[in-house]
């Protein structure tokens, strides 16, 4: 099979536009990142993870996201592919490339796999104890610019929170990334370093997470990942702690 077969079109943004208008294409197409073009030409792409940098950054205090162009959060997180490429040399690309993978036939954008065209296309076997990798948490009384920090710092787009040893919710580069925009939208430039300080984790995160068990087969943290759109999927042991996360790239990366 080869990259062709299992590549989708991405859903673009031009690097002109602003930020609001590249997190309402995330919301309507359901996607965490977007190719980026200027004027036909390729130009990067956007993540969530990217918005939720620049969002949150004091390089420009005060500005709403609708005058933050999307040219402030683009990066060069992708590696090239030709369309007769097999897909299982694409995963091997995609293992060393964090990111997606662009499909190009000279400098036509033909299409992209990210990690979930991977993940419905290629069979993981074994339990959720052998893909897991333990998990950097957060409490529910963090504060959020703590949590967006540690996210950065560690290259990470989601953090388990836990409190009394038990998952309470999960907080994404999506939540931070909103509670950003709705900060900057609405608040005052003078009070709005103030405000951000004040957000805590559990004010913006997700409760009610599915989860999986360390003896669970990979292949329902595959599924979880898929139905739900998660990024990472939670690993309990049977007293119901959290032992552990499996993203997308850890099942990637043992295929």
């Amino acid at each position: 099979m080869n990259v062709s077969e299992i590549m989708v079109k991405p859903v673009r943004v031009e690097k002109s536009d602003n930020l609001s208008r590249a997190l309402d294409l995330m919301d309507k197409h359901d996607t965490r990142r977007l190719l980026v073009t200027s004027k036909g030409k390729l130009r990067g792409v956007v993540t969530m993870r990217n918005i939720a940098r620049a969002l949150g950054t004091s390089r420009k205090p005060g500005m709403p996201a609708s005058s933050l162009h999307v040219a402030t959060a683009v990066s060069d997180t992708y590696a090239t592919v030709p369309p007769e490429m097999r897909v299982s040399d694409a995963v091997s690309v995609l293992q060393q490339q964090r990111g997606i993978l662009l499909v190009m036939d000279d400098e036509e954008i033909l299409g992209w796999i990210t990690p979930e065209e991977v993940l419905k296309t290629c069979k993981t076997d074994g339990f959720a104890a052998e893909f897991m990798s333990t998990p950097i948490t957060a409490a529910p009384g963090d504060r959020l610019v703590h949590v967006r920090r540690i996210m950065l710092d560690q290259d990470i787009g989601r953090l388990p929170v836990v409190e009394d040893y038990q998952l309470v919710g999960i907080i994404t580069e999506k939540d931070i990334a909103k509670a950003m925009r709705a900060i900057r939208d609405m608040v005052p430039a003078n009070q709005q370093d103030s405000r951000v300080k004040n957000i805590l984790t559990a004010d913006v995160m997700s409760r009610g997470v599915k989860t999986v068990y360390t003896n669970s087969p990979v292949s329902e943290v595959v599924d979880i990942a898929l139905k739900y759109g998660y990024g990472g999927v939670p690993v309990l042991n049977l007293e119901e702690e959290l032992v552990g996360f499996i993203t997308r790239m850890d099942l990637i990366a043992k295929m």
